[in-house]
């Protein structure tokens, strides 16, 4: 990917982060696709990681799960907004 395609990528995916509202959950995949770039899932973990400030725990698997090592975190933060987590996992 060119600099300017992973820029491209990178703002398109920002946008569509920071336009969660609290309590909003999004699969990685649903932000790849409303983003424009549809099978870019793993692109947007990157994101996450690099881009500071974003909602990361609004983000989930398709399956809902949590990140991994970190589920504690993102449960606690997830349900400070009122989600339901059971066994590392949203309940929709």
């Amino acid at each position: 990917m060119s600099d300017e395609h992973r820029e491209d990528f990178e703002s398109a995916v920002t946008r569509v982060i920071r336009s969660l509202k609290p309590g909003d959950l999004i699969s990685y995949g649903e932000i790849a696709a409303e983003a424009g770039y549809p099978g870019a899932a793993r692109a947007v973990g990157r994101v996450l990681k690099v881009v500071d400030g974003l909602p990361w725990w609004r983000v989930v698997t398709s399956t809902g799960r949590l990140v991994p090592g970190l589920e504690k975190e993102h449960a606690r933060l997830l349900e400070a907004e009122n989600v339901i987590v059971r066994d590392g996992r949203v309940v929709r």
